[in-house]
C-alpha cells in the first residue's frame, strides 16, 4: 500500500513488511504515546544522538517529529512493529519495538541513509534490527521493476564509540569508508547523558564542560554491493533464528 500522499518524503513511502517485522510510517496520533511510554525510561537510548533524551510526549512531537523529521522531505521516519508479538494500540499486527528512518535523502544523486535508530530494550538483540534494517535496504536498492527506489547509496553514520551500531551495520553489509573527527557538538551533552569522543573539548569561551563533542564513522553499502551477493547475505541475516 502507497502511503506517500500526506508524507513529505521526496520518494513514494509505502509499509515494509515481511513475516517478523513491519515498517510503517511513523504517524504522530498513533505511535508518539505508546513509543515515549516505552522509551521513557531508558534515556541511554539517545546517548549517540544529536537529540534527546526527551521530557514528555508533547517534547518528543515538538523537538523531534514537528521540527526534524516531519519538514524535511529527505527524511521518513518509520515505526518498527514486532509482529511476532501480540497486537497493540500501536499496531493490530503487533507490538511497537522502536523507530528508525531514511534520512539525508537525495533523489539527484539516488541516495539515502538509514539514521535515528533507537530499538527499545526488550526487542535488542533479537530478529527485529537485521529484519528492520534489512526491509530499509531491499525498498532503498532494489530496482523499480522489483518494488524498490532504484537507489545507489545507501549510508549509516553512527558514533566512533557506539560500537554496538558499527557491528549491526557491518553485519547487514556496511562497509566502514572512514572516520569524521570532532564532526558532531553535542550542546550540554553532559547533562543529556551524551557519550563523548574520548578527547577534551577544545577550549572556547562560550562552551565549557559541558559541552561534547562526537567523532562519526562513516559507512555505506552500495548497488555494487547489493548485486554482488549482499542481496543474499542480507535475506539470510534477517532469515536466521537464533
Amino acid at each position: 500500500m502507497t502511503m506517500s500522499k500526506d508524507l513529505n518524503f521526496c520518494f513514494p513511502v509505502r509499509e515494509l513488511s515481511n513475516e517478523r517485522v513491519k515498517m510503517t510510517p511513523f504517524r504522530t496520533s498513533i505511535h508518539s504515546s505508546p513509543f515515549f511510554a516505552a522509551s521513557s525510561a531508558h534515556p541511554e537510548l539517545w546517548a549517540h544522538m544529536p537529540v534527546g533524551p526527551f521530557e514528555n510526549v508533547q517534547d518528543f512531537n515538538t523537538t523531534f517529529l514537528q521540527t526534524i523529521a516531519h519538514p524535511d522531505p529527505g527524511m521518513v521516519l518509520f515505526a518498527i512493529i514486532d509482529k511476532t508479538k501480540p497486537p497493540s494500540a500501536a499496531d493490530e499486527e503487533g507490538t511497537l519495538a522502536g523507530i528508525m528512518c531514511y534520512m539525508n535523502t537525495s533523489t539527484a544523486n539516488l541516495c539515502t541513509e538509514i539514521g535515528y535508530i533507537a530499538i527499545l530494550p526488550p526487542f535488542q538483540r533479537t530478529h527485529v534490527t537485521s529484519n528492520a534494517v534489512g526491509l530499509l535496504l531491499q525498498y532503498a536498492l532494489e530496482l523499480p521493476s522489483q518494488g524498490g527506489l532504484g537507489l545507489r547509496r545507501v549510508q549509516w553514520q553512527c558514533s566512533s564509540m557506539n560500537a554496538p551500531s558499527i557491528r549491526a551495520a557491518e553485519r547487514m553489509g556496511f562497509v566502514k569508508e572512514g572516520v569524521m573527527k570532532w564532526h558532531r557538538v553535542y550542546h550540554g551533552g553532559k547533562d543529556k547523558g551524551k557519550v563523548h569522543n574520548g578527547r577534551e573539548f577544545p577550549p572556547r569561551d562560550d562552551h565549557g564542560e559541558q559541552h561534547y563533542a562526537r567523532d562519526t564513522v562513516m559507512l555505506s553499502h552500495c548497488w555494487d554491493d547489493w548485486e554482488q551477493g549482499w542481496r543474499e547475505n542480507v535475506q539470510a541475516t534477517m532469515d536466521r533464528r537464533n
